[in-house]
């Protein structure tokens, strides 16, 4: 085993990784997102976010994994950081620098890894988005490049000094976050001819519960229905709260034949939650599911505005839409 090299700039790396004020902090959407996705695209175990302290590796994000720090000294990404480019180990068995390493030879086993250094303003490499499998395989140029932008996505987020991708109330994307992270689902659909649908849940009586209840049983109608989705979605399905209303997930892999089964366990979920009478009102959720169309939906906005003018139309019509790729429901 090598243990990895200490960069040039080791001090005022350090030094900008801890005034970042980030380090055994509690894990955050923001990045949690980055690597749920990270780890569906790459179809790897493991998917990180990884700051590289002075004598451990922290995960700010871990998907597939359960610990939250291993030594520096035996860290893929002490090496990683140490180069611009994104880092590659097809097989470690074969790799001088980690055949005998401790994560190779035991837990998580470590065949597969690659790793894309994460930059700091200043240009000091303070950990890696990585994705790691206990199999060796190898990985496309298509597929460097969209890790180094999936890299990019949590530079911003580091760089950031608010939320501003955040909802505050739910903890989930809001509608800027939704979309950004949703165009590299979308993108990775279209280059795999991979199906997605697109679901919009809109709670009907948001508006007459915040005014008639207040704002406090407003947020709690929206934490609600955050929970019922996350509770019957995949994780690697990408949720957000687009407005104070309304709700979107993207799924990916996901056929819009695929759609009916997951629309009956949240009206399912729906119904039980309003028959448990703990509150004064019902929800009343209105449901339009949208097929990915590449040639039709130029971006994630085009999805949406079509399953907006489902629910319209649907509103209208007070019952499902019938077409191939679209589906309205309403749920009180």
């Amino acid at each position: 085993m090598i243990t990895p090299a200490t960069p040039v700039d080791e001090l005022l790396r350090l030094e900008t990784l801890r005034n970042l004020k980030i380090l055994d902090t509690d894990p955050e959407e923001r990045f949690d997102r980055v690597t749920r996705l990270a780890k569906r695209i790459f179809g790897t175990e493991i998917a990180l976010v990884s700051l590289v302290d002075s004598d451990r590796q922290w995960f700010k994000s871990y998907q597939g994994i359960e610990v939250t720090e291993t030594p520096r000294d035996v860290s893929f990404c002490g090496h990683a950081i140490l180069d611009d480019q994104v880092m590659i180990v097809n097989d470690t068995h074969t790799d001088d620098r980690f055949r005998d390493n401790p994560l190779v030879t035991a837990n998580p086993s470590i065949r597969f890894y690659a790793g894309c250094p994460i930059s700091a303003p200043n240009g000091s490499k303070l950990g890696t988005l990585c994705v790691i499998d206990s199999k060796p395989r190898d990985i496309e140029d298509g597929d460097i490049a969209l890790l180094e932008e999936l890299g990019q996505l949590v530079e911003e987020e580091l760089a950031m000094a608010d939320m501003m991708h955040d909802d505050p109330v739910t903890g989930l994307s809001n509608s800027l976050g939704f979309s950004q992270i949703a165009e590299y689902l979308l993108a990775m659909c279209e280059r795999t001819e991979s199906p997605a649908t697109l679901m919009l849940f809109r709670v009907a009586n948001q508006n007459v519960i915040t005014g008639f209840m207040g704002q406090e049983e407003g947020d709690r109608a929206a934490i609600e229905m955050t929970q019922i989705l996350m509770a019957n979605f995949r994780d690697s399905d990408i949720i957000g709260r687009l407005t104070h209303e309304a709700f979107a997930v993207l799924m990916a892999g996901a056929s819009y034949e695929n759609v009916s089964v997951t629309r009956e366990r949240i009206e399912t979920a729906i119904e039980e939650r309003n028959l448990r009478g703990e509150t004064e009102y019902e929800l009343d959720i209105e449901v339009a599911a949208i097929a990915y169309d590449p040639e039709t939906h130029a971006d994630v906005n085009a999805l949406i505005n079509d399953a907006e003018d489902s629910l319209e139309a649907g509103r209208g019509q007070g019952s499902a839409n019938d077409a191939d790729s679209e589906e309205y429901l309403s749920i009180a």
